[in-house]
């Protein structure tokens, strides 16, 4: 089987892009980062997805973002906001993407791997920089500049296959490839048990594609 590697966060959009590339005959390997995030619980959800999913392998890979912070993600002294605000918000991880799909594609070449999978979204998203078509092209054209594999023309390709979907079409997506949802966590500031707080913009978005598409809601909240 041709083989990919698949950045798995443990939240929706993660998990449907996962379910991609296994329905498209990948041997998926499954990558997560522990970077110092306050949603840490995702983790555990991403945990339950891949074992689900029964991947060829899962690596979760420790980072220290939150020693940079700069982010309501990675310092808890910025609060995450409860309102959709315009323009890029405070959850914005600076280059989080950029880090997350270096470490991916270094993987990827140790594989002989030559396609990676990440689950960014440009239609009902936060306003990241780092999810926009341009940045995965620029990121594809580094990919095949900088390794061994890309300069021996052995060409790597990035799939962001939900770039161009809003929520509700993402869910009605994994919902036909049999994804059950109630694995996941998209919440930025989850509890313990891994509940959802319902308030942030990351809940708002999620709760409204599951409205949009008709299907019940299974997130679990506080």
């Amino acid at each position: 089987m041709k083989k990919a590697v698949v950045l798995l966060s443990g939240g929706l959009d993660s998990a449907t892009v996962l379910a991609i590339a296994r329905s498209q005959g990948y041997a998926c390997y499954a990558l997560s980062l522990d970077y110092g995030q306050r949603h840490v619980v995702e983790l555990r959800a991403a945990s339950r997805i891949a074992t689900e999913s029964q991947v060829a392998s899962h690596k979760v890979i420790p980072l220290s973002l939150n020693a940079f912070g700069g982010s309501a993600l990675t310092d808890s002294a910025i609060a995450v906001p409860e309102t959709l605000e315009a323009g890029i918000p405070v959850t914005y991880v600076p280059a989080r993407n950029t880090i997350f799909l270096s470490l991916a594609l270094g993987w990827a070449e140790v594989l002989g791997a030559r396609d990676l999978f990440l689950g960014v979204n440009a239609v009902d998203y936060s306003g990241y920089p780092d999810c926009r078509p341009e940045f995965i092209e620029a990121f594809e054209l580094l990919a095949n500049l900088a390794t061994k594999a890309g300069v021996e023309g052995e060409r790597f390709k990035i799939h962001a296959p939900l770039i161009n979907m809003t929520k509700a079409e993402i869910i009605q997506s994994g919902r036909e490839l049999g994804i059950d949802y109630s694995l996941t966590i998209s919440c930025y500031q989850a509890d313990a048990q891994g509940r959802a707080c319902g308030v942030c913009d990351s809940c708002r978005l999620r709760a409204q594609g599951f409205r949009e598409a008709g299907v019940p809601d299974p997130t679990a909240y506080q």
